[in-house]
Parts: structure tokens; sequence; C-alpha cells
């Protein structure tokens, strides 16, 4: 695999800060070249195919590098505005549109879910199993907007028997699929323990058409994409987006293959978003919302969130419960937060907060030193994507090498 000339790398990374930032941040060069050279190995030893990194501040982006190729068949180069399958990152983006509702006094997190969707009156709990048996009692309280958000609900977290291939043929509308999540049993007593839900986000995304009278997809794009600039965010690619959609590989036999699934791209027709993990976007787009955040909620004289929402949002919400998919962790407001700098995170500030995504991508935002950083890989089966090497190697650069 070949890398780009300077040069071209410097008039391409002109273009990307210009598009995510009016504010202009001055670029930053050395940092530039210091995540090239600590991420282009990993693409030279085949374990990606490429990679977009993007680091940015309050004022802008101040360093993006494209390497690799977006797809190793057609030997097309990554560029700053490939379009990823961000997987997961799509939760926290979903958490924004309740807290938006909650800034406008239309909910709040700690409403019960059965107030804005009657389907879930009534929840049972799964008391014991016994061979084909199951007992069922009512659960010590119903679920919160809360619960779904730090993921403490109960609920299953995955489409259930029937609805299995839901998040592949999405075929059916996020109403019909929350009607069917509702009439499960919980696993659990709600705010108990902390188990990933999708479901849970799914119907925090039921929840926003509620509320707001429309669709989940527009209210996102007509409160927060529309007006951010996040002009590439989608649920569904155009023809044009999806011919700069990074390509998705799986690594076998020490070699890159790639992956073709409905998983990663919408079939024909698709009308199920996903708000748990639905989303495509670029790495400036997502610079945009990262910036929005680490601004306390507001960028460019429009206000998005409250300060106390984004306050919530980032703060520790589950208390001591063992939360996260590596150590140290807390959860917020549908974002994983560092309560414990190690590992991976070691070069994190308490009190940092972001999420990844299934197919590696990763997006965190650390207030303490004023910084915001976007990973974007498309990887299938890299073990814990949380822990990855690549992200670890990235925020090295922009954070230092912190404490293991």
């Amino acid at each position: 695999m070949t890398s780009r000339c300077r040069s071209s790398f410097f008039v391409i990374f002109a273009v990307a800060a210009s598009a995510v930032s009016s504010a202009g941040a001055a670029d930053d060069p050395s940092l530039s070249a210091g995540v090239r050279e600590r991420l282009k190995p990993f693409v030279d030893r085949g374990e990606l195919s490429g990679v977009v990194a993007l680091v940015g501040n309050a004022d802008g982006v101040v360093a993006v590098e494209a390497i690799g190729r977006r797809n190793l068949e057609k030997d097309l180069p990554m560029e700053p505005d490939t379009l990823f399958r961000i997987a997961s990152m799509t939760k926290p983006i979903t958490a924004v549109g309740i807290l938006m509702l909650a800034d406008e006094g239309k909910l709040t997190v700690d409403d019960l879910v059965e107030k804005h969707l009657p389907e879930f009156r009534g929840p049972m709990l799964v008391a014991s199993k016994s061979g084909d048996s199951v007992t069922l009692k009512p659960p010590s309280r119903p679920i919160t907007l809360r619960d779904l958000l730090t993921h403490t609900s109960g609920l299953a977290g995955m489409p259930p028997p029937g609805l299995s291939d839901l998040y592949t043929k999405r075929d059916r509308t996020l109403a019909e699929g929350v009607m069917a999540y509702s009439q499960r049993p919980l696993d659990f007593e709600p705010g108990s323990k902390w188990s990933y839900c999708n479901t849970g986000i799914d119907t925090l995304g039921r929840v926003i058409e509620a509320v707001s009278g429309v669709s989940y997809e527009t209210f996102l794009k007509d409160r927060l994409f529309g007006p951010l600039g996040m002009v590439d965010t989608t649920f569904y690619p155009s023809p044009e987006q999806r011919k700069r959609t990074a390509a998705t590989y799986d690594r076998k036999d020490g070699k890159l293959v790639a992956v073709a699934s409905s998983l990663i791209g919408p079939p024909e027709g698709a009308k199920y978003p996903i708000p748990a993990g639905g989303l495509y976007s670029t790495a400036p787009d997502l610079a945009k919302f990262y910036r929005m955040l680490l601004r306390r909620g507001a960028l460019d004289g429009r206000r998005y969130l409250s300060e106390a929402s984004v306050e919530a949002m980032s703060k520790v919400q589950t208390g001591d419960l063992k939360v996260g998919f590596t150590e140290g962790m807390g959860f917020g407001l549908g974002v994983g937060v560092v309560r414990s700098p190690s590992g991976v995170t070691a070069m994190l500030s308490p009190g940092s907060f972001g999420h990844g995504g299934a197919f590696g991508t990763q997006g965190w935002i650390d207030p303490r030193k004023g910084k915001f950083v976007v990973l974007m890989i498309q990887r299938v089966n890299m073990g814990n994507g949380d822990a990855s090497d690549v992200r670890k190697a990235f925020q090295q650069v922009v954070f230092g090498s912190g404490r293991d």
C-alpha cells in the first residue's frame, strides 16, 4: 500500500479543516506528522486497509490524516471525507436528541418510559428459570429514560426471536420494533446492573418520535445534522455517498478480506434507522458534533444543548456499577466516561467521555485538555475495539503517553 505525498496531504488537510470549522483553527503540521508516523504502520502491516484520524479543539480541527485505502480491490485512496459506518457511535447522538427535548421541557430523563410509550406499561421481570419453565414477577419499579440512557434498564440487549434479523433486513418501522421490545420480560431489576443494550437506545429513538411528532431521522436532520452542517451524516447513504464509503474488512490468515453484509450497507427500501447504531458519517462531520459538546452545547452562535445537559451527559450516572468495555469506566447519558484512567485511557483525563463503534471507530472528548479525537477505521473481528492498539497509539500522540 502506498501513502500520499506530503504536499498533497496538506492541501487535503486545508480543505477538511475549512469544512469542519469556519473558526479556522491553525493546523499543526508536527501533530499531523506524528499521527501519520504512529498509524501508518498499522496499514503497512495489513492490520487495517486505511484510517482517517482527526484532532480538534474548541476552535476547530488542528490535524487530520487520511492514510491507506478505503477500498483495496479498487485501489481507492482514503480521503478525509470518506464515509464510515459508525455503528454505536450513533448512541451519543440519539442521547443528544433526548436531551434537546429535555431542555425544551417536553420530557425529563427520569420520566417513566411508559409515559411516552404506553406499550411499556405493566412490565414483567424474569424471576427464575428452570428447564423450559420461566417464572415472572413484577419488577420493583418501571424503567425510566435514564435507565435506557445508561444501559441499566434490564431490557434484552438485542431484538427478540422473530425479529433477530431486524438489523440486517431493516424491514420494520421503529414503532414496530420497539413494540416487540416492550413485550419481553426484563432480564434484571432496573438500575441494579449495567448491560449494554441496543434495544434500549432504539427505544429512545422511538421516544423522540412520540414526543416530537416527527420521525427520529427527521428530528436529527432538522435539529442537529442540518444546523451543524453535518452533510454526510445519514442513516441511508445516497448513491454518491456510497461511492465514498470505506469497504469493511476482516483479517484472515494474515490478510485483509472484504466483508459483504447488509449490516454494513442498508438494503434497498430500509426503514429501520437503528438509533443504537445505524449512522454513516465522516471525520469532519463528527468533528462538528464533538466540538459542539466540547464547547458545552453551543457552536457558531447557536445553542444545541444547555450546559446543564452537557454536564449531566458527561457525568458518571451509574454509581459504583461495573460498566463499559475497558477498566476504570463509568457511564453517563449515552456515553462512556473515564473515571480512573488506565490502559487505553491512561493518557485521558478523568471525566473524558465518548463512545466507540463495532467496526473500530472511536470518538472521545477530553474537556480538561480541551481536545477531542475522531478515529475512523472499518474492521470487523478486532476483539475489543475500545481497547485496540490503534486507538491507544493515536491517543498517545495527541494526549501524551499517560500511565499504564
